[in-house]
């Protein structure tokens, strides 16, 4: 297949990047609060945030990677850069300069910013901080794999930073914008992994004073805090006394705190919730929709059924989505064709291709073709094996919604002969399901900043563990051909070559019948009225650095 001629991908990004640009505009105008733009902020005051996202068993974004580490330690840990209309701009780094072969990365550092135990933030630190993440002790997943190009960091003089790369890496500035490599006090991190675990320090606005497990964590506001300018998202010292954040997992209790004003603001809320605070004057919708994949199912190419790509083709005829959509998330969730979200300016969407239509006579023609038959209970059978398809589900990463969505799926797939069996677990339990490849089918959110999570998703590479013991690939698609694409496109600067490349690699997974994509990745936050000027971070976690409540 041909690549789009140059002209065509520059017209595409150019209108995706204007809808990044329209979307982070309309973000900022709902943080108002339903208040005019007259409101004279307030100081003081403690804000309650309840999630019902997984309770991390570390603080320290570097030690695994996942979301909820990311919405936590946004609120204490900056990084090097920030996006601003999807481009990185400084942050704890004021400039930068790449080398023309592209494999020299130079930081020049901000001297003004201090962590919150009295470090100095400097070029040891973020020395420190790479090497900490690579280290295989660590034990990261996300950071690991963001920073795999970086061979060596060196600190050329107090405030410059040299990052010798083992290649071109046109996605590691983007990276730099994530909690998962921000910036941790060196001096901190020289304690027991524990330790730190337990209270890790940065130089954002708020610092952790108390974490009473199973219960809530304790921030208090960072007296010393430098605001890093108005690219970065932080123009003031923070007016909150300090945040409390509290764990609630149950959906309904968590809206009925944010209705009786137990608590400011919620995630993971639900379709309902959602549509009646559009309806109301008292709550408000902060929508955010994550960088990096969209929600979809990776079929495991690696292991039983699916190795046959006859019955991956048959089981995504099977899946009716459409409708479960529709009267399950209220309007809230659209139906995806794509790999990527649809904040991504790559992302390529299969809409209007007959790749993901319902189709439950394709799909029986398909498995006869692959010699299964249907049995007396409808489920087929080969060989005297019963066509069983294994599906993990997280409950800590699943809305009740999806859940209900999957079960759906599951009664279509019934229909033309596969025996789904959805195992629902907590958390830990789904991680130790993946690693230990006993899965055919799989739901797992990837947020990353950019189309490289291409790379960390379907790159042959990563289906090898990183030290974390985590694999992202989870088709466990191994093709030489997407592989080449995918390398292209991280050691190209040019936008529009880039875009080309990561197209054709998009067209390629999707023909391996290995992802079936669902809906964009949702990623709402219920916010009361009485709370001002929320902020959203690259991975669209809210920033509570220049928030206010009305008292």
């Amino acid at each position: 297949m041909k690549l789009d001629p140059v002209q065509k991908r520059r017209a595409r990004v150019a209108a995706t990047l204007a809808g990044t640009a329209a979307l982070a505009l309309a973000l900022s105008a709902c943080t108002g609060g339903g208040q005019s733009s007259s409101s004279t902020p307030v100081a003081g005051g403690t804000l309650v945030y309840a999630s019902g996202d997984a309770e991390p068993t570390c603080l320290d974004p570097h030690v695994g990677g996942n979301y909820p580490q990311a919405l936590l330690s946004s609120q204490y840990i900056e990084e090097l850069t920030a996006l601003e209309d999807g481009r990185p701009v400084p942050a704890l780094a004021e400039s930068w300069t790449t080398s023309d072969d592209g494999k020299t990365l130079t930081f020049r550092l901000r001297d003004d910013v201090t962590f919150t135990d009295g470090t100095p933030f400097d070029a040891a630190a973020v020395v420190a901080n790479i090497e900490h993440v690579q280290d295989p002790a660590t034990a990261s997943s996300t950071g690991y794999l963001a920073l795999q190009s970086i061979a060596k960091a060196t600190a050329t003089d107090d405030h410059t930073v040299t990052l010798t790369l083992s290649r071109p890496d046109s996605a590691l500035l983007e990276s730099f914008s994530q909690p998962w490599v921000g910036m941790e006090s060196p001096k901190a991190l020289g304690r027991s992994e524990a330790q730190n675990c337990e209270s890790p320090v940065g130089t954002g606005p708020f610092r952790i004073t108390d974490w009473k497990h199973g219960d809530r964590v304790t921030l208090t506001k960072n007296a010393d805090y430098t605001p890093l300018g108005k690219q970065a998202g932080s123009t003031t010292k923070p007016r909150l006394s300090g945040i409390t954040w509290r764990f609630l997992p149950d959906s309904t209790s968590r809206y009925a705190a944010l209705q009786s004003g137990q608590v400011d603001v919620i995630d993971n809320a639900q379709p309902d919730q959602i549509r009646a605070a559009k309806a109301g004057k008292t709550i408000r919708d902060l929508d955010a929709p994550r960088p990096g994949a969209s929600n979809r199912l990776e079929l495991n190419s690696g292991h039983g059924v699916f190795r046959d790509e006859t019955v991956r083709k048959a089981f995504i005829h099977g899946a009716e989505v459409d409708p479960g959509i529709k009267s399950l998330f209220l309007g809230t969730a659209k139906r995806s064709y794509s790999l990527l979200s649809s904040v991504e300016p790559f992302a390529y969407s299969a809409d209007g291709d007959t790749l993901f239509d319902h189709d439950a006579s394709e799909a029986a023609k398909l498995l006869d073709d692959a010699g299964w038959k249907k049995g007396s209970d409808g489920i087929r059978t080969k060989d005297g094996k019963r066509l069983t398809v294994t599906f993990p589900v997280s409950t800590n990463q699943s809305i009740p919604a999806e859940r209900s969505l999957f079960q759906q799926i599951q009664a279509s797939e019934k229909a033309v002969g596969f025996d789904v069996e959805i195992k629902e677990l907590d958390l830990s339990s789904w991680y130790a399901a993946l690693a230990a490849n006993q899965y055919d089918v799989v739901s797992a959110p990837y947020t990353k900043v950019g189309a490289d999570v291409l790379r960390i998703l379907y790159d042959s590479a990563s289906i090898t563990p990183a030290p974390s013991g985590y694999f992202a690939n989870l088709a466990q698609l191994d093709d030489p051909t997407v592989d080449r694409l995918l390398e292209q496109a991280a050691r190209t600067a040019d936008t529009s070559q880039r875009g080309a490349l990561y197209e054709q690699a998009q067209e390629d997974i999707l023909a391996s019948a290995t992802v079936l994509p669902l809906y964009d990745q949702q990623n709402h936050f219920l916010v009361s009225s009485k709370v001002h000027d929320v902020e959203t971070t690259a991975v669209s976690t809210p920033w509570f650095g220049s928030a206010w409540i009305d008292r």
